[in-house]
C-alpha cells in the first residue's frame, strides 16, 4: 500500500510542469503584474508555500518559461539541421507549421506578456536577452549553410536578424489581424526568406 501511494506522488519534474502550466494560464489572462504568486498557487491546485518550493519568486518562473520556449526552438532546429537539402527547402517545408505557431493566440499572447515585462523588469529583460543570444546564435549556425561568399559579417548579421525580425512579427500580426490569409502569407514569406537566403 505504502508503494502505491508513494508511486502515484508527483515528480518534481512533472510539479514544475504543473506550476508552470498554471502560471502560463495565468499570465495570458491577467498580465505578469496581474498573476500574484497566490493566483498561480491557486490555479495550480497548491499552496503558495509549494510554488515556492520549486520557484524563488516570479521572475524564476518566467525563465522557466523561457527556457522551455528556447528548449523547443533548439529541438526544432536540431531536426531542420539534420534533414538533407539547404535550410531553404527545410524552411519551405516547416514555414506552415511556423505561421500556425505565431498565429495561435495563447502562444503569442503568453510571447507577448514576456516581452512587455522585459521592457519593465529589468531581471526578466536580462532573462530574455539571454535565451534571445542564444537563439540567434542557433539561426546563425543554421543559416551559414546557405551563406554566399559574398556577404560581408555585417550584412550575413543584418540578414539573420530579419528574419528573426520576421517571426517576431508575426506574433504581433497573429493578435492584430488574426483572419490574415495564411496560405498568401505563406507564398510571400517563403520568396521572402528565400531572397534573404540568396
Amino acid at each position: 500500500m505504502a508503494d502505491e501511494i508513494h508511486s502515484s506522488r508527483p515528480s518534481p519534474e512533472s510539479r514544475r510542469q504543473q506550476i508552470l502550466d498554471a502560471a502560463c494560464e495565468r499570465v495570458r489572462q491577467s498580465g505578469f503584474h496581474g498573476a500574484s504568486m497566490a493566483d498561480i498557487a491557486k490555479a495550480a491546485g497548491l499552496s503558495v508555500g509549494q510554488i515556492y518550493r520549486y520557484f524563488e519568486n516570479k521572475e524564476a518562473i518566467i525563465g522557466a518559461i523561457v527556457a522551455q520556449d528556447l528548449a523547443e526552438m533548439r529541438d526544432k532546429f536540431d531536426e531542420m539541421e539534420s534533414q538533407p537539402g539547404t535550410l531553404r527547402d527545410n524552411i519551405d517545408e516547416h514555414l506552415p507549421e511556423a505561421i500556425e505557431k505565431c498565429f495561435d493566440p495563447r502562444r503569442a499572447a503568453l510571447a507577448l506578456e514576456v516581452v512587455a515585462e522585459a521592457a519593465r523588469n529589468p531581471k526578466v529583460a536580462a532573462i530574455v536577452r539571454a535565451a534571445d543570444e542564444q537563439e540567434r546564435a542557433l539561426a546563425k549556425t543554421m543559416m551559414e549553410r546557405d551563406r554566399q561568399p559574398e556577404w560581408t559579417d555585417a550584412e550575413f548579421q543584418a540578414r539573420c536578424e530579419v528574419i528573426g525580425l520576421i517571426f517576431d512579427g508575426l506574433l504581433m500580426r497573429g493578435v492584430n489581424h488574426p483572419d490574415l490569409d495564411r496560405e498568401a502569407l505563406i507564398g510571400v514569406l517563403r520568396s521572402t526568406v528565400r531572397h534573404l537566403l540568396t
